[in-house]
């Protein structure tokens, strides 16, 4: 038995609007995020979803809860599911951070799996903690539909990690506010994950 897990990055904050980084800061879904949420949610009808999971930050919780009503499952929250932890940069615009912070700014656009952020996280713990939390979910649930609501560094990260992609590419794969992406894994396993839909804005 297979199991499907229907990623969604949260709908647009404020922070996301000016372009601020968010990471562990917990900034709440924006007017324009929860309608993204809402069109999602009713998008998604068409889908046999199960169980929900989100990262425990407001912005993805709330994006959760809102397309899970629809099925009237409750959302279960992991914190493993954050945002990479930006540290010092977090509530900067790029400008700000490459102004402030200009040679690891620098070697962090070329590595990010082993480049340490001010305060933060390294990438690469990032996908440990993360591909943690979905292994759990997809032995938690063989055979079954799963949303997962997390976060654009989150999801980019799993991609990678399960298609084998450079993790210092990761940047190069768009994820738009409240987009699903579908990845199937036949048998339950993680090695042999299937992507079968990809930054899909609805």
């Amino acid at each position: 038995m297979g199991t499907r897990l229907y990623f969604v990055r949260h709908g647009e904050t404020q922070w996301n609007a000016v372009k601020k980084f968010q990471g562990h800061s917990d900034i709440t879904l924006s007017p324009v995020g929860r309608e993204q949420a809402e069109r999602l949610a009713q998008y998604m009808q068409k889908f046999d979803i199960n169980a929900a999971y989100a990262s425990d930050l407001s912005r993805a919780k709330e994006t959760a809860e809102i397309i899970a009503g629809k099925f009237n499952i409750p959302v279960i929250c992991k914190q493993q599911l954050r945002e990479i932890n930006f540290g010092n940069w977090e509530g900067l615009t790029i400008e700000e951070i490459t102004d402030r912070y200009k040679e690891t700014v620098e070697q962090w656009w070329k590595n990010p799996s082993a480049t340490p952020i001010p305060g933060g996280e390294v990438l690469s713990d990032l996908v440990k903690r993360v591909m943690a939390a979905i292994s759990d979910i997809i032995a938690e649930h063989p055979g079954q539909n799963v949303l997962v609501v997390s976060h654009g560094g989150v999801i980019r990260s799993i991609i990678c990690h399960i298609m084998g992609i450079d993790l210092n590419e990761y940047w190069r794969l768009q994820m738009n506010n409240c987009s699903l992406s579908i990845l199937y894994f036949p048998d339950g396993e993680i090695k042999k994950g299937i992507l079968e839909l990809f930054n899909f804005s609805y």
